[in-house]
Order: C-alpha cells, then structure tokens, then sequence
C-alpha cells in the first residue's frame, strides 16, 4: 500500500465514563422521532419507516468546548439527543437482537443551520449544509449499557442559559431503539463505532453567541457549550 500524499485526518473519540475513548466512524441520525417536534416543524408523523440523513464524524465536537456560531447562517438552532453508540456489526438484525450491538449511550446536541435546512426543504434538496457541517455534533462521554437499567423510562431535556426548553422521556420516541437499529441495519451494515442521534423532543429554538446549553438524560453524562 502506497503513503499517504498528506496525513490522514484523526479519528474523533469520544471519552467514555468507565475509562478509554469510543473511535467515531460514522454518524447517522434520526428525523421526526417525536410526534410533538415533527408538529412543531409542521409535519405528521410517519409511522411506515424512519427517517434518516447522516453528519460526518468531523462534526464531532466534544461536550464542554466552545461552538463558534457558524457561517453563512442566521438561524442556528438546537436539538437535544439520546445517543446510541454501536459496538458490534449489524447486518439486517432482528428486533430482538438489536440491543445486544449497542456498546453505550450518550447525550448529544443536533446542531442546525435551521435556515439553510428550510431553503433545503423549500427546493426539494437534501439537507447537508444545514445538518452537516464543523462542531454540528455535540457529543457527551459515552456510559456503557451495561451500566444503564432501562434508557427509555429516562427524562431528556435542554436548557439554554439556565431556562428549560426541551423535556420529554425517551419513551416517548415514535421509533423505538431496537426498531431504529433493525430498520437502519437493513439499509447499512452497521460497525463498532457507529453513532445513531435518535431524534429531537419538541422546544427546538434558536441560539446566538454568549448562549450557554447544557443537556441532560437521566444516568448520563451531561452534554454542554457555549456559543462562542
């Protein structure tokens, strides 16, 4: 195999509470997974199959820096997120099988350049610029899954500069965790260091510099930033 003409760039790793880093290679994230958020968006919830698009894994930025509000937008919002690390390979897995390949959970932030999604939306084009793109995926330490009772009795929620904006409870997903993995394993074959963003809860809102977020599931490590 011939050198690399530059220095490949570094794989993102998260720290993970029991001790080492998760290596992130790809980032997949469900849409419209609560019925009050796709309300809110105005859209009706489909139940036939979930919704995907994906964030590259240099998004990554690690809960406690700093976001530089980002360019070329002026409507940059949050979404708070439970976080499903994959530790094993999935290919086509049942829903009963599903939970055995996830290797912790995380809580996260789905940063978006709410206006560049809309022009998106608007023309019928895909999402990227206003989904993927530097420090748009704010992620928390990893806790194993071992270490967690049962993730979907748990309240997520969102504060901006101390105020809440986003509360639910995991259950009250439209797609279940196994569901979410059996189904996006039809699609992929999913490996050791994939993350799976699970959904925004209703409240979603826009943020400016000088705004502090901080996020929380219960039995995680919190997730938090500053818009710088």
């Amino acid at each position: 195999m011939p050198d690399p003409v530059f220095p490949p760039r570094p794989v993102p790793l998260v720290p993970v509470t029991t001790g080492g880093a998760f290596p992130v290679a790809r980032i997949f994230c469900v849409g419209r997974n609560y019925a009050a958020h796709a309300a809110e968006m105005g859209h009706a919830v489909d139940r036939e199959a979930p919704f995907y698009f994906t964030k590259s894994a240099h998004a990554v930025l690690l809960s406690g820096e700093d976001m530089p509000y980002p360019p070329r937008t002026a409507d940059l919002h949050h979404e708070m997120e439970l976080v499903v690390a994959i530790g094993g390979e999935a290919r086509a897995i049942s829903e009963g099988d599903a939970l055995g390949v996830v290797f912790g959970y995380g809580c996260g932030l789905d940063m978006t350049r709410r206006d560049l999604q809309a022009a998106a939306k608007e023309k019928r084009r895909p999402w990227d610029t206003g989904k993927d793109f530097k420090n748009a995926a704010i992620l928390g330490p990893l806790t194993p899954a071992s270490a967690i009772e049962d993730i979907t009795q748990a309240t997520i929620e969102l504060q901006v500069n101390g105020e809440v904006r986003q509360s639910a409870t995991i259950a009250d997903m439209v797609w279940s965790i196994p569901e979410i993995i059996a189904d996006l394993s039809t699609l992929y074959t999913l490996m050791p260091g994939d993350l799976i963003m699970t959904g925004t809860p209703a409240g979603v809102g826009p943020v400016v510099a000088g705004d502090t977020l901080s996020g929380t599931i219960d039995g995680l490590s919190p997730v938090s930033t500053r818009i710088a």
